[in-house]
């Protein structure tokens, strides 16, 4: 197994999604989704809505990756060759074997297109079975349902809220934190969430 090289343009694909890596660039691509769609980051501990603020969300999360605190991508729905949103592994942990996987956002005409599990999928199977990790953690504000009914739908076992563990734009936040392992992942998760992957796309393309 190998560690995560975070100077390795990694490109993860199939046949409905792409993730490559985030570039200060994609400013101009994700940028009509900052403009025109700020709810986006209405629990987002770094929101990323008008210019000012995705340039700062960019640029933080560049050079997160150059110290090695994270990896994160742009997401290409290739159905429509157009840019989605971005997602990232981050808290990567190589004496525990762990990372989180977070700060993921589509812009609404890309939820509940099975365009998330896609990605999910393409991601965990990265982390479990290319790196090898022992864990990967989820986390999302208590109070944001879509994004928790999201994570488990994906397999995610909750295991429990931190209270008031962090600071927010609107004050202190309550997070939900939740979990696959790698036996999880091998034993049930994967299969499960590729039918899924499967079903949501065709759901979509019936509406």
């Amino acid at each position: 197994m190998k560690k995560l090289d975070f100077n390795q343009a990694y490109i993860l694909e199939n046949d409905v999604v792409q993730l490559r890596p985030l570039l200060l660039s994609d400013i101009e691509e994700l940028i009509n989704f900052s403009i025109n769609e700020p709810t986006l980051w209405d629990y987002s501990l770094t929101p990323a809505n008008g210019r000012e603020n995705l340039t700062k969300y960019i640029t933080a999360a560049i050079a997160d990756k150059e110290i090695g605190k994270s990896y994160p991508f742009i997401v290409m729905d290739k159905r429509n060759n157009k840019y989605a949103g971005s997602t990232r592994f981050y808290d990567y942990n190589t004496t525990h074997n762990t990372t989180q996987l977070g700060y993921t956002w589509y812009g609404k005409d890309f939820q509940g297109t099975g365009l998330n599990k896609n990605c999910k999928y393409l991601l965990l199977e990265f982390a479990f079975e290319k790196l090898g990790l022992d864990r990967v953690e989820f986390r999302a504000d208590n109070d944001n349902e879509r994004s928790i009914a999201a994570m488990k739908s994906l397999g995610c076992k909750v295991e429990g809220v931190l209270r008031s563990n962090c600071a927010s734009p609107t004050g202190r936040r309550n997070s939900i934190v939740l979990s696959i392992l790698k036996d999880e992942w091998f034993d049930s998760v994967k299969a499960s969430l590729k039918k899924k992957c499967i079903a949501e796309v065709e759901r979509s393309h019936k509406i």
